[in-house]
């Protein structure tokens, strides 16, 4: 009974997005400081990776589990922003930023984009894993037996030399580009971070700790990596910036002690979602990024 409950409660947290990046080599952009003489008006963007949902304290539309202690708020308290605008929604895609409002479990919510103007000096943005199926891959690769021949998931996502995921990150990717563009649009303004997805998993991860099989830990948190260089190239050729946090997430990852996680496994330890940022993630995340803010 133990393991469905934790299969159940993994699938519904597929519906957000798994869970959750600094990078001083950026392309020029418009300039913005934290010791400007004007307070900077800050909008974030973006899906669960970046509201925090289950982390106390859970403010805004109940429908996008929010939390007051996700990397947008860190980042607005540390820079002292003179407005700050959160409209990041767990479960959100790309086509929710840019043109179609989401449908949430209370109720549908604005297109992220409207939150923005051309008074806006600074916005972030976390998106992609949803678009690819990120956690409801991975819920498919979970396993409590240690005897199959062949690992769960990646031999199927790979199946006739076609990797489905590599595949959905490839097909995306350019849509990443256009949700950017979009952005500076209107906000022609302001400097855009792309803040990109963590270190969930160590090299062969940890079964039995976290039921996955060794080949399925690597393939997840592989197609994690190619998900972040994908949309860091995406940063890059289209005016923005991206902020790695797979580095700074690396020994903090599901497989350690709870009090050193920056992401929850499957039977969580911390109020935070399956797959998804701890409130100590989101406070590492939002160091790094106004550390990048400041640097640039």
């Amino acid at each position: 009974m133990r393991s469905q409950g934790i299969l159940v409660g993994l699938a519904v947290s597929a519906g957000l997005l798994a869970g959750c990046s600094s990078d001083s080599s950026v392309p020029e952009g418009p300039a913005v400081s934290s010791e400007a003489s004007v307070p900077m008006n800050y909008v974030a963007l973006g899906d669960s990776a970046a509201s925090g949902p289950r982390i106390p304290d859970q403010i805004g539309v109940p429908g996008c589990q929010q939390s007051d202690a996700n990397y947008p708020h860190v980042l607005a308290e540390e820079l002292a922003t003179g407005s700050f605008v959160d409209v990041t929604c767990s479960g959100a895609v790309t086509e929710n930023i840019v043109a179609t409002p989401q449908s949430t479990s209370s109720g549908e919510v604005p297109v992220q984009l409207d939150a923005l103007t051309p008074d806006t000096d600074l916005v972030t943005v976390t998106i992609g894993g949803n678009d690819i199926g990120l956690v409801s891959t991975a819920v498919q690769c979970l396993t409590f037996a240690d005897t199959s021949a062949t690992n769960i998931c990646k031999d199927r996502f790979t199946a006739g030399g076609v990797d489905t995921v590599a595949t959905a990150i490839a097909d995306r990717a350019p849509s990443w580009g256009a949700m950017l563009d979009a952005v500076a649009e209107r906000a022609p303004e302001a400097r855009i971070l792309v803040v990109g997805y963590g270190t969930y998993l160590p090299d062969g991860g940890c079964f039995p700790t976290q039921p996955m099989l060794p080949e399925d830990a690597d393939y997840i948190q592989g197609n994690i990596t190619a998900m972040n260089e994908a949309l860091r190239t995406q940063a890059e050729e289209h005016g923005a910036e991206f902020v790695d946090t797979e580095a700074l997430s690396v020994g903090h990852d599901v497989c350690v002690a709870p009090d050193q996680r920056y992401f929850e496994g499957v039977v969580p330890q911390n109020p935070a979602a399956p797959l998804h940022p701890t409130a100590a993630g989101m406070a590492a995340i939002g160091d790094a990024v106004a550390a990048a803010v400041r640097a640039g």
